[in-house]
């Protein structure tokens, strides 16, 4: 019988990652550098939020554990109103903004690996939050969602040669840009997220 790869889900908050350790119960089996939970071919890391915790967790995980695939998953911004609060969507391309190609005043990009019949969806990953409207009518010229990590977590899947795939549910919009808004709305989305991944992701992967 063939194995089942290790999948390994690297999401940047305990509050991101609460309902999958439940769900999938997983184990905690270290806290440092990074917390890390396993059970069967699933491993969870959290990374903190921000690009370098992102691109320094999922380096980190495939030296220790080497999985055969990795996907990050997590709350992000909406850059206009055409997303609802909860919307769940699977990203096909990540741009830094705040990295310029080299010779080029264009942002930098990353392409993951993309499953066929998700919504798709662009993101902007930046390293601080978007909350003024205004720049996120800026990003939204672009993409439909704004983070703080996926790019980072692509460029290290890439660099040590491993598939990567992203998933987000949007928690904030411009009209819901607060951070205490984005707090409760990570709490009130992450269990239908929970769903989705076990219901649609995860078989495919």
């Amino acid at each position: 019988m063939q194995r089942k790869p290790v999948i390994c889900l690297v999401m940047a908050t305990l509050s991101e990652a609460k309902p999958f350790i439940k769900g999938l119960s997983l184990i905690r089996t270290s806290v440092k550098p990074f917390p890390i939970y396993r059970a069967g071919n699933i491993i969870a890391v959290i990374s903190g939020i921000g690009k370098a915790n992102s691109a320094m967790a999922t380096a980190y995980a495939c030296m220790e554990s080497d999985p055969g695939l990795f996907v990050n998953l997590g709350a992000a911004g909406a850059t206009d109103a055409s997303l609802p609060l909860g919307a769940n969507l699977h990203i096909n391309r990540a741009v830094e903004y705040d990295r310029p190609e080299e010779g080029s005043k264009a942002p930098h990009e990353h392409t993951p690996d993309v499953l066929v019949g998700f919504p798709l969806a662009a993101v902007a990953t930046l390293d601080r939050p978007t909350l003024k409207v205004s720049e996120r009518r800026k990003l939204a010229k672009v993409t439909q969602l704004a983070d703080m990590e996926s790019a980072a977590f692509i460029q290290a899947c890439r660099t040590f040669g491993k598939k990567c795939y992203v998933f987000k549910f949007v928690t904030d919009t411009p009209a819901h840009a607060g951070g205490s808004d984005i707090v409760l709305n990570i709490e009130k989305y992450r269990d239908r997220f929970l769903d989705f991944f076990l219901r649609s992701a995860l078989p495919r992967l």
